[in-house]
């Protein structure tokens, strides 16, 4: 019997090795093609045509992986905005801080539409180390575009640092801090009362209250505000919620319903 085992194993023992080899040229003939495939959109970042070099950007992009991405690079400092502007979101496969590396030279570029992909980019990597940047351009930057894009990616990294700047911009008669002038612009408004809410501190609790009892401001802005206090879930905003509650907007008085039943069922 031992013999016969022995002759059964030398009889399929060849066959091991062949099946154990496969497996192995398997994998790597499956990573071939997607490396040649970045090599590829890499070599179209030469092209002239800008809309065959923002094409390869995001192919590269749409690959998801990091190797792409660092190809991708590149494409930060090419002459056309449209083209930087791709290179925000394809470089994001990267390690958050080699992304953020990469992203914060463009924070002062001087093309608008550049400065807003990158805020949003910024705010995708959700690394606090762009807190600051994305404050300097919700506070500073002349376009609205960019302000509330800023805003926006301040609620995605979700940083409590960034409070007393969103409050400031939401309702500086609440902040102790003082902006340069008022801010007008209804989307940064609103998404400075929702990144609030998405950061669920208390400090913003005062500035979201007097916007939603602000009757000047827009409706969606204090709509807006009144969803934000349900999130953060303070009690000090429940006679405020109550008094919207009683709104003849009735999207308002919605919302502030929604968030006094989340304050105090």
């Amino acid at each position: 019997m031992n013999y016969l085992a022995f002759a059964l194993a030398a009889l399929f023992l060849p066959l091991a090795v062949p099946i154990r080899n496969f497996g192995l040229t398997t994998q790597t003939t499956a990573q071939a093609p997607v490396e040649a495939e970045i090599q590829r959109q890499r070599q179209r970042l030469s092209a002239t045509d800008p809309e065959e070099r923002r094409d390869a950007l995001m192919k590269l992009g749409e690959m998801r992986r990091a190797a792409a991405s660092r190809q991708a690079v590149v494409g930060l400092s090419d002459g056309s905005p449209m083209v930087r502007a791709a290179a925000t979101k394809a470089i994001l496969s990267m390690p958050p801080e080699d992304s953020v590396a990469a992203l914060l030279p463009l924070v002062s570029d001087k093309d608008e539409f550049v400065r807003r992909e990158v805020a949003c980019s910024l705010g995708l990597t959700q690394s606090r180390k762009v807190t600051e940047p994305l404050t300097n351009l919700l506070l500073n930057d002349k376009e609205d575009g960019v302000r509330a894009a800023a805003a926006v990616a301040l609620g995605d990294v979700g940083d409590e640092n960034a409070v007393v700047a969103l409050a400031n911009v939401l309702s500086p008669e609440s902040s102790a801090v003082k902006t340069k002038k008022r801010e007008k612009n209804v989307f940064v408004l609103r998404a400075a009362a929702k990144s609030l809410g998405q950061i669920k501190s208390k400090a913003g609790v005062p500035a979201l209250i007097a916007a939603l009892s602000n009757e000047k401001y827009d409706d969606d802005v204090r709509r807006e505000a009144a969803g934000a206090l349900g999130r953060i879930g303070d009690p000090a905003a429940v006679q405020a919620l109550r008094s919207a509650a009683n709104s003849e907007d009735p999207y308002l008085s919605q919302v502030a319903y929604e968030s006094l039943r989340k304050i105090a069922p």
